[in-house]
């Protein structure tokens, strides 16, 4: 992982493209559980935005980074409900 100052680096270079970190995760939950995910993500800060696309069925695109990705993972897999990913893409602009 890059850090701070090399990532600044890198974007006043032109050499640094902000699309090539966006990483969408789709994921299923209980629907009663959706309003608690997106609580549980925003008290995380930085990792992750979690938005509803489906609250029939419980289905979420939470966006994030590929370098928040392995500790947002790690903080879902210890939510106090089940979350059920269902792909992880990266974004293509």
């Amino acid at each position: 992982m890059e850090s701070k100052v090399e990532l600044e680096v890198r974007a006043a270079e032109g050499s640094y493209s902000f699309a090539d970190c966006d990483f969408l995760v789709k994921a299923r939950l209980e629907r009663a559980n959706i309003q608690m995910l997106v609580k549980l993500v925003e008290g995380l800060g930085h990792l992750g935005v979690v938005t509803t696309t489906d609250k029939i069925n419980g289905e979420v695109l939470i966006q994030t980074t590929k370098d928040c990705w392995p500790d947002l993972a790690a903080a879902i897999n210890h939510m106090p409900f089940p979350i059920e990913i269902l792909s992880k893409n990266r974004l293509i602009v």
